[in-house]
């Protein structure tokens, strides 16, 4: 069976290490993704590994993120993933930061991401794995995306994507219903802890 896993992201350096790329981020942190060799194809970065039984590829579009779908729907028909199949990485203002949660399709929640994909899809049955940012306590919501972590975000930036990987390698390892199991709504760090 074949599947995709897609990070969600914008290019270009004013964009890295915002909170809006953490689905690129997390890349760096999952161990059957962390050394793989990329390439481009259909507007984005791509590579595959494969366990006993699945191939997975892996998928960074390089459209900005409200053009995603025009890279992932084109990848995954090409290579034959079936909508079911893809699973979307993304920020996700609705959790607190630390926390995350796999869903199965339903609501887009406004993210323009997953939106685009689901406008080329034609549906929203698609799985996703949320990455809890939070959302600002006050100033505008697109500043807080488009922002860089600071305080005690950025001291534990790394240990959140370090532990969210893990569940990226339970979907891998174990299929989808254990992994959502696992991660329905997860707390990995709080930094009320800090």
């Amino acid at each position: 069976m074949n599947y995709l896993i897609v990070g969600l992201g914008n290019p270009g350096s004013e964009y890295k290490g915002t909170r809006h790329n953490i689905g690129w981020d997390i890349m760096n942190f999952i161990k059957p993704v962390k050394d793989l060799n990329f390439k481009e194809k259909f507007k984005g970065i791509w590579s595959s590994f494969e366990t006993d039984e699945d191939k997975f590829y892996v998928l960074m579009p390089q459209t900005y993120m409200n053009l995603s779908g025009e890279s992932v729907i084109p990848f995954a028909n090409y290579f034959k993933v079936e909508a079911e199949n893809i699973l979307v990485i993304h920020d996700e203002l609705d959790l607190p930061w630390g926390t995350i949660a796999f869903k199965d399709g339903g609501g887009l929640a406004g993210h323009n991401g997953l939106k685009s994909i689901a406008g080329q899809l034609g549906h929203n049955n698609f799985k996703r794995l949320r990455m809890g940012i939070g959302r600002p306590t006050h100033g505008d919501v697109s500043s807080w995306v488009l922002g860089r972590y600071h305080g005690a975000e950025a001291d534990f930036i790394d240990d959140y994507l370090e532990k969210a990987s893990k569940a990226v390698e339970c979907y891998v390892k174990n299929g989808f219903k254990t992994a959502i199991q696992r991660y329905k709504k997860k707390k990995l760090l709080d930094l009320g802890d800090k």
